[in-house]
């Protein structure tokens, strides 16, 4: 016997949408932070809400943030 009918999840709020930004930029550190969790991994965009199109160019912009040393790479439990 199944439970009560399930809700479907409430939709995401796309947070480039909310604070404006039509490009992104590798040096917005404090922007990409958002979509780095505290392990260091990019988010998925089921996680951040973000169209395909900006989440490509948010994890472009996190890889070169990463190579200049703005952000870190993910910890892969080593040590």
């Amino acid at each position: 016997m199944p439970g009560p009918p399930r809700r479907p999840p409430k939709r995401k709020v796309n947070p480039l949408y909310v604070k404006r930004v039509k490009e992104v930029d590798w040096k917005d550190v404090t922007l990409l932070r958002q979509f780095i969790s505290d392990r260091g991994k990019i988010r998925a965009r089921r996680v951040t809400g973000l169209t395909p199109q900006q989440q490509r160019e948010v994890a472009r912009a996190i890889k070169n943030a990463r190579e200049m040393a703005l952000l870190p790479y993910p910890n892969a439990g080593r040590g």
